[in-house]
């Protein structure tokens, strides 16, 4: 027998090992896009005098198009294999990143952050089935380790923002991107990829199909053209032909309208991510007064609640392994519930309590739901895990992020709407002059320069006004987790009929004789 030598031989284990390292990498790069944008987002509206719910459209566009790349590419990642994929990541992020640092105005941001988000999505496409397929018998665990790079990414990325300090420059800022992107790189030339365990298991594409169903996809065809609809100036009529066209060829090859469960798992992730990923995109900016007084810079918020996040879920497997996915879910919905709430009224010391809370509850959140989607549907492949990572962030990216912003445009319209009723002043009439349109319909828009050249006392009394409506906004994401809770119990109720929650697995498809 030959023995190869020992630096050539590396066990299974070792190149698990490896692969994970390199996803993980790739995760910290996706974070860093994240919490560089919610970190300078509030620059671009100053310097390109950008409404809150632009802002919050330029938030969201960092997230819905990963939803484009994460599903398109699941149908085609048995095909492509996982290596092509992390590769065309790499390439949006360059490229996205290159655009970005040379953006003259809403467009420029709003096309380089939709690239970078395209590279985002690609990442999480090859990263959620490969680790479900390198660990097939402790997916939740491994899921969790998996996207504890999330937070990783914002603590390392916050950090290094935050020591550059406020005045240094928002693209210094964002070219910080280049080192995770660059470290992903090199960790992934020489890397040697397996098939995936639905392939492996011998389950057919059609089937894969099947287990997601056209009537998940009419959903996510449906949040997909919401936006593109909108961007593309599309009539109502015209986006549902869209949507009704792509989920006929869906069901025409699929035949299923998919496993209800499946469907259920992927209406709850809407809410689920809009309280995460819409509730970060915003945090820096809704606590900016908050923090003002404490004389911290805004970002410490979310580096904190990151910390927590990272230690959470490196040791959640533990929890989950003893509760079950379900319960841990329930438990942190309630924990992020009373967090959200509590930091919408917080001051000084107690913020540091409320996002202890929040922290804690979105700590399971992502990973946990995507575990529970592949263990319950391995069949569903790629296809099943990516589909709902994807549903939640077109809500997120779509809907939470502009919905948040949004929020606080109507509370400040309100609020000065009703100063100059009580007051018989005309500062609505006089700041509030911009027209503009969303996924919400339209809406007036405070004018900065209008505000910049106003006497002090309104100055003060807007700034007043647009401080209690970031904390209105806050109280209104708190209700999502509830939503969240409830469901979740039902579906615990649901799985103890049924004699208690059991993993799905797939055995090996037997050799060709």
């Amino acid at each position: 027998m030959i023995v190869s030598p020992p630096e050539l031989r590396m066990t299974a284990a070792e190149g698990d090992r490896r692969l994970f390292a390199t996803c993980f990498a790739a995760i910290v790069a996706t974070s860093f896009c994240f919490i560089l944008r919610a970190l300078v987002v509030d620059d671009w509206g100053r310097e390109f005098a950008l409404s809150q719910t632009q802002k919050g459209e330029l938030l969201g566009v960092g997230l819905w198009p990963f939803s484009i790349s994460i599903v398109l590419l699941s149908l085609l990642i048995d095909r492509i294999g996982f290596r092509v994929t992390l590769w065309f990541a790499a390439g949006c992020h360059l490229a996205g990143l290159a655009v970005l640092l040379t953006a003259h105005g809403y467009w420029s941001l709003y096309i380089g952050t939709f690239a970078m988000a395209l590279g985002n999505g690609a990442v999480e496409a090859a990263a959620n089935p490969l680790i479900a397929t390198l660990y097939s018998h402790d997916k939740a665990k491994w899921l969790n380790r998996l996207h504890a790079g999330w937070p990783a990414g914002l603590i390392l990325g916050g950090l290094l923002a935050l020591a550059a300090g406020a005045e240094t420059g928002w693209r210094l800022k964002c070219a910080l991107l280049v080192i995770p992107v660059l470290t992903y790189v090199m960790l992934l030339i020489g890397r040697r990829f397996p098939m995936s365990e639905r392939v492996a298991a011998g389950v057919s594409y059609k089937v894969m199909l099947a287990e997601v169903g056209f009537v998940s996809a009419a959903i996510i065809a449906l949040l997909i053209m919401l936006e593109i609809g909108r961007i593309a100036g599309l009539s109502m009529t015209a986006e549902i032909v869209v949507v009704a066209a792509m989920t006929v060829a869906y069901a025409v090859f699929a035949r299923s309208a998919g496993r209800p469960l499946y469907i259920i798992l992927l209406l709850i992730m809407i809410p689920l991510a809009i309280t995460e990923l819409s509730t970060d995109s915003w945090i820096s900016s809704l606590m900016e007064p908050e923090m003002d007084r404490v004389g911290l810079q805004t970002g410490w918020v979310l580096v904190y609640t990151s910390a927590i996040v990272f230690v959470v879920r490196i040791f959640a497997g533990s929890l989950i392994h003893w509760l079950k996915p379900l319960p841990v879910l329930a438990i942190a919905s309630a924990f992020a519930a009373a967090g959200l709430y509590m930091l919408s009224g917080a001051a000084g010391l107690s913020l540091l309590a409320a996002a202890t809370l929040y922290g804690i509850g979105k700590s399971f959140f992502w990973a946990t739901s995507l575990g529970l989607c592949s263990e319950q549907f391995p069949r569903g492949g790629a296809v099943a895990i990516n589909t709902v990572a994807g549903a939640g962030m077109l809500a997120a990216g779509i809907i939470g992020s502009v919905m948040l912003g949004a929020a606080q445009d109507r509370a400040t319209d309100a609020a000065l709407t009703d100063h100059d009723a009580r007051y018989r002043t005309h500062l609505a009439e006089t700041y509030l002059t911009q027209s503009k349109t969303s996924i919400f319909g339209s809406y007036r828009a405070l004018d900065p320069a209008r505000i910049a050249a106003g006497d002090r006392a309104d100055q003060e009394l807007v700034a007043s006004i647009k401080a209690a409506s970031k904390k209105e906004a806050l109280r209104d994401v708190a209700k999502l987790p509830l939503v969240m809770l409830a469901a979740y119990l039902c579906l615990i109720v649901f799985f103890r009929s049924r004699g208690g929650y059991r993993s799905v697995l797939l055995a090996p498809a037997a050799p060709a004789e």
